[in-house]
């Protein structure tokens, strides 16, 4: 069969990735075209567009893309009428997709959902839209399938798959002792997204002199050249000694970090999932975060704290992201006793989140509804 996939960041392409891997062992003859990245088309396939391509954060840079989002828009929607797709499949990334999928729905293409778009933070009443549109909605978040049977909707709920990302995950030995770390480590994941990493690394690296017995590491995201931060380490006056740059090693700093400064997004679970203690940091431009302030209905922005439903972790944001904030919160989780009463916290998110297997259960879902139409028609 003839898959046709939609993802706009690192970590939707990483789970699109282990989908496709997963459909292919259901499928012996998938074809798969995507807008994606490197990760997918490792898999196999056509790649039409990469993500990095996409990237677009804050209502105030949306409105100075609209010019160019519109015509992604009428290029992604030509490009499936000419493929024929027997499904196409939507990875998160909902601003774009719920677009696509209105368009799929008044031209008669199937449509599945995987990741569920996050409508239950804001405008929760575009449920009924997903309803409309969406032959079948897949969610990774325990919570999710309650919210939309709120809505009237029978979801299927498969389980998070980042637990097989992580549990694939293999820590190395030596990774200190190659990168020449001699001090306790505390990891920044400043984002994927250079508008976030800009804003939230102008904060960050000053706290770095203050912590002189610990070895700062910054986990770089795939898509951003490593020049960019470099110039933001010079920006701030900040060696390179004094602060490390890694890039594709994520795991392995989250793992051997004694705490962590992660920008809210998958980030904050995959640290949680691989038990760092961590501080969530984010900052948008004035215009996004005063139109967010609006809309969001949810008390959280992280999704440890909201799988969690209490602050387990602090939440820096907006205004309260300062030098001095991130400092005195630094310096609390490092603390043993808070340190350990964060991770007991993990380990009751991983008992929410359930078994490991998402992306198989989602693949064999997604043949069985697709051999079912075909037997309809």
């Amino acid at each position: 069969m003839k898959y046709y996939l939609i993802v706009g960041e690192a970590s939707g392409d990483l789970h699109a990735s282990n989908l496709m891997k997963a459909l292919q062992k259901e499928d012996t003859k998938a074809i798969f075209r995507f807008w994606g990245g490197d990760l997918m088309a490792s898999v196999g396939g056509e790649l039409v567009k990469h993500y990095k391509e996409l990237a677009i954060m804050g209502f105030g840079e949306v409105l100075k893309k609209l010019p160019t989002i519109t015509k992604n828009m009428r290029s992604c929607k030509a490009d499936i009428a000419a493929f024929r797709p027997d499904v196409l499949i939507l990875i998160d990334y909902s601003g774009f997709n719920l677009r696509i999928a209105k368009w799929a729905k008044a031209v008669g293409q199937r449509t599945f959902y995987y990741i569920a778009p996050q409508v239950w933070a804001s405008r929760p009443k575009r449920a009924y839209a997903i309803q409309e549109n969406i032959d079948q909605l897949f969610a990774t978040l325990p919570f999710e399938a309650a919210f939309y049977k709120d809505y009237g909707m029978t979801i299927n709920y498969v389980g998070h798959p980042l637990l097989d990302v992580v549990s694939q995950f293999a820590p190395r030995a030596d990774f200190l002792q190659n990168h020449h770390i001699h001090k306790p480590l505390i990891a920044l994941l400043p984002g994927s997204r250079k508008q976030e990493i800009e804003r939230v690394l102008s904060i960050l690296l000053p706290v770095v002199p203050l912590f002189k017995d610990y070895q700062f590491v910054i986990a770089a995201a795939p898509a951003i050249a490593l020049s960019f931060y470099k110039k933001l380490m010079e920006e701030s006056g900040i060696l390179q000694e004094q602060v490390q740059l890694i890039a594709d090693e994520t795991y392995d700093i989250l793992y051997h970090a004694e705490a962590a400064l992660v920008t809210s997004g998958t980030a904050t679970l995959e640290a949680a999932l691989l038990g760092t203690p961590q501080v969530v940091c984010y900052k948008g431009s004035w215009l996004s975060y005063h139109i967010a302030k609006r809309v969001i209905t949810v008390p959280y922005i992280s999704l440890v704290n909201l799988i969690a439903n209490k602050p387990l972790v602090e939440e820096l944001i907006q205004t309260a992201l300062t030098t001095t904030n991130v400092e005195s919160a630094l310096s609390e989780i490092l603390r043993p006793e808070k340190s350990r009463k964060i991770k007991e916290g993990y380990e009751k998110i991983k008992e929410a989140l359930g078994n490991e297997g998402a992306s198989e259960r989602t693949a064999k879902l997604m043949i069985k509804y697709l051999k079912e139409w075909r037997m309809e028609n």
